[in-house]
């Protein structure tokens, strides 16, 4: 039942505000594209993995710079649709809110279930992105113009600082037990 709830309520909510967010200021961090794969992506490890997508898209756009191959590229596109687009200041800008909507989705699994087995895989991955998005962004930051990049940089910094704090009470990662037939051969 509460699977029920959850299938048909994060994805009202998702359209929900991005509908309000594209009313009030005309852009949405996502593209239609990874609005659809989110909402197609209802376990919470891989939905995560999904806003690490979107937040490399516009690192790459940013940066100028990839380590996916051409075939990745054009799988990406087809999954994701065409690059996003925009200033700096708003690719940036997309990268927080991304953040921020990842913690959300997280908090909200936590909120319902905080046992959930996929919580600490989900937190980890996106503290492993939040880490290299603070690294890749680094540099950028000293030559950030204007107040809206500044708070852009501010707010992606802030973020990634809450889902590192969060990752760090984790307990260590269960050492996964060797198969039998592993412990048969020594």
């Amino acid at each position: 039942m509460i699977r029920l709830i959850l299938l048909i309520a994060i994805p009202l909510t998702l359209a929900t505000n991005a509908s309000a967010r594209n009313g009030s200021q005309g852009r949405d961090h996502f593209t239609e594209r990874e609005i659809e794969q989110i909402k197609d992506t209802q376990i919470l490890d891989k939905r995560i993995g999904v806003f690490v997508k979107a937040i490399e898209r516009r690192l790459r756009v940013i940066t100028g710079s990839t380590t996916d191959t051409a075939k990745q590229q054009k799988k990406d596109t087809e999954l994701y649709g065409d690059l996003p687009t925009g200033s700096r200041t708003e690719l940036i800008s997309d990268i927080a809110k991304i953040l921020d909507e990842a913690i959300t989705n997280i908090d909200d699994v936590s909120s319902r279930d905080e046992k959930n087995p996929l919580i600490p895989s989900a937190l980890r991955l996106l503290a492993t992105e939040a880490t290299r998005v603070v690294e890749q962004l680094r540099p950028l930051q000293a030559q950030a113009s204007g107040d809206a990049e500044v708070a852009s940089f501010e707010q992606v910094t802030e973020n990634a600082e809450s889902i590192l704090s969060a990752a760090n009470r984790l307990p260590p990662p269960a050492v996964k037990e060797k198969k039998k037939s592993d412990k048969a051969k020594n």
